[in-house]
């Protein structure tokens, strides 16, 4: 079985691209109706491809998954030029020993009390769709297709990898 299930080279390579980004931004449905993002600490995907994120029960967040589980992640990388959304259900998971198998000591920036704390959740995403875009990371590349566009009046030809991934 190829990394998280995905036989897909595309899913394997925004699987790659996420690996180390460590902040999300995830959009949730509000309950007023209006999209709602914050930033999200980021765990590596699991196995199966599933998305995890630490939270408090006490969030918004959680009132907002429960009316609507449909969520967005966005992931960026600005040094490398590597830009990441994934689209999938949100799940709340309060399960004691899945918190304890995916607890790491930086979350305590968080989590004062630790993997203990009770007002500690998951959301675990299961992603149904991915874009990503691939740019060169060379400042010289990028200053090089702007000039190229400024002379010919054409867009820059070079802009880098762009995929639209399923992910199910």
């Amino acid at each position: 079985m190829h990394q998280h299930g995905h036989d897909d080279p595309h899913a394997q390579k925004l699987y790659e691209m996420i690996k180390d980004m460590r902040i999300a931004m995830m959009t949730t449905l509000d309950t007023d109706g209006t999209l709602h993002s914050r930033p999200m600490y980021s765990i590596e995907a699991d196995e199966h491809g599933d998305l995890w994120f630490f939270t408090k029960v006490q969030s918004p967040k959680m009132t907002e998954i429960s009316r609507d589980n449909e969520v967005n992640l966005a992931y960026s990388n600005p040094e490398k030029q590597n830009y990441v959304s994934v689209s999938g259900k949100a799940e709340i998971v309060r399960d004691k020993a899945t918190i304890d198998d995916k607890w790491s000591e930086p979350l305590r920036a968080w989590f004062p009390d630790g993997k203990d704390d009770p007002s500690i959740a998951l959301v675990r995403v299961h992603p149904a769709r991915g874009e990503y875009w691939d740019s060169p990371s060379s400042t010289l590349v990028h200053l090089y297709g702007y000039a190229k566009a400024a002379v010919t009046g054409k867009p820059p030809t070079d802009i880098g990898e762009q995929e639209k991934v399923n992910l199910r």
